[in-house]
């Protein structure tokens, strides 16, 4: 069972965040940063897998996002933009470490929110993260990036910025499930799994569009994450796990996560490991193999001895 509770967004509004508490003292926590478009409590299995082994874990409904969006919200919009994001995620780190201040602080992001965690490894060095884990991650080239900035800044000047940006996304998801045979739906690249397709069809809190501000803000944050004076910054020493699907399109089919590892390790990152899973798609997290991904990640981190 989690707990909820809330805190002021340093963008606009409150944001909420869950937490799942062990048996006895916890041996290091585990912050979950979720992907854009779900939510924190849509890693319940996993928080829960997490807590049975000893882990205080916790996470939050980004801006725009889950029970953050409010009364005054936008659903799919970063008020103030990529890094209040970030700022948002990174305060519940402060926050939950003011608490814990003696044991080891874990962070896990799933694609936009792997992002969100670039951002923080860069722009809070010396947080004090103790290892990282990365899924669902990518490196775009810059041509890329500034093809897609370039469209959702043109649709946020042509109208609100906080409408959904239908067209683009569209053309999005076009372009994810170009590779794959026999399409049942839109979202078909997110997993082979049907059911964890179809739940989030389902899912309100999933099944929704875009708003070309959001579509921007992630360029930028890019953008960030890419500037090499900013990887840089990075603690070198950090222990960093990306985990990702051969058949992921986010991950340019293995090719944008190769690509980060070469770029980290470029800048003296001592201690990065990768594992590619075959066939996976997006969401290994919610692929037909995920206590295989599961058991991968919790001896990765049982190995770092933390």
């Amino acid at each position: 069972m989690h707990m909820n509770f809330y805190y002021p967004s340093c963008g606009k509004g409150t944001i909420h965040g869950c937490r799942w508490e062990p048996e006895g003292k916890p041996r290091a926590v585990v912050q979950i940063v979720h992907g854009v478009a779900e939510y924190a409590l849509r890693y319940e299995t996993l928080a829960s897998r997490l807590s049975e082994q000893g882990y205080l874990v916790v996470a939050e409904d980004h801006m725009g996002h889950g029970e953050s969006v409010g009364k005054e919200g936008t659903l799919g919009y970063f008020d103030g933009g990529w890094l209040k994001a970030a700022n948002d995620t990174y305060r519940l780190i402060k926050n939950t470490r003011l608490e814990f201040p003696d044991i080891p602080y874990i962070l896990l992001g799933h694609s936009m929110g792997s992002f969100l965690v670039r951002t923080i490894l860069a722009r809070y060095p010396n947080c004090g993260i103790s290892a990282v884990i990365l899924c669902g991650t990518t490196w775009l080239p810059r041509g890329i990036i500034n093809s897609g900035m370039a469209a959702a800044s043109m649709a946020c000047k042509m109208h609100d910025e906080r409408k959904p940006a239908d067209h683009l996304q569209k053309v999005v998801h076009e372009l994810f499930n170009r590779k794959i045979e026999h399409k049942r739906t839109e979202y078909d690249w997110l997993s082979r799994s049907n059911r964890c397709v179809d739940a989030y069809i389902a899912d309100p809190l999933c099944n929704f569009t875009l708003s070309a501000g959001l579509m921007r803000d992630i360029m930028t944050g890019l953008l960030y994450i890419q500037e090499p004076s900013h990887l840089q910054r990075m603690q070198k020493d950090l222990p960093v796990l990306f985990v990702s699907g051969g058949d992921d399109p986010v991950g340019l089919y293995g090719d944008g996560v190769k690509r980060t590892v070469k770029a980290f390790q470029d800048v003296g990152m001592t201690n990065v490991t990768m594992r590619l899973y075959p066939l996976c798609r997006h969401e290994l997290l919610h692929e037909l193999n995920e206590k295989e991904v599961f058991s991968y990640i919790s001896t990765w981190l049982e190995k770092q001895e933390l």
